[in-house]
């Protein structure tokens, strides 16, 4: 009986390291709330976004741009004048969960030219729960839910 009571105790142990394993590995890849409003739906974590049209990187967790400059990669909260023409929630994002892609820019370049994809729905407008609380976003969905003007409870 006591050897039965004591492998029923390791097993227990077993059970509750792997359950605690499991839940580490699901909090640290999530970052949902850190993603731009200008980022596709659909991703839980994502380390970089590649723009081919304008063959630039973001790097979600610093929120950096990282663009080529005069053969030298630069970091930057914004991007230049030079990309004022293009829009961020309309133009074609590639999710890149690897470390430092730009790197590897030439692969990138060659394996995304003229890549359009489907339509991407970005965070700003999209009607995911995941998203309803996100940074940036406000109150609502912004389709009219909020307090208007209208004849509402103890309105004349």
């Amino acid at each position: 009986m006591k050897k039965v009571i004591f492998l029923w105790l390791i097993s227990l142990g077993w059970m509750s390291q792997q359950h605690a394993a499991a839940q580490i590995r699901i909090n640290a890849n999530i970052n949902i709330g850190s993603q731009p409003l200008w980022g596709p739906v659909g991703y839980d974590y994502v380390d970089y976004y590649y723009m081919p049209d304008m063959d630039v990187y973001y790097h979600v967790p610093q929120r950096q741009f990282i663009y080529l400059d005069r053969g030298r990669w630069i970091f930057a909260a914004s991007l230049p004048g030079r990309y004022r023409g293009y829009n961020l929630y309309t133009i074609p994002k590639i999710v890149i969960n690897e470390s430092r892609p730009y790197l590897r820019a030439d692969v990138y370049r060659v394996k995304y030219k003229n890549w359009k994809g489907p339509k991407q729905v970005v965070i700003r407008d999209s009607d995911d729960d995941r998203y309803r609380n996100h940074p940036g976003r406000g109150h609502g969905n912004g389709r009219g839910n909020g307090n208007g003007n209208g004849k509402g409870k103890n309105k004349g």
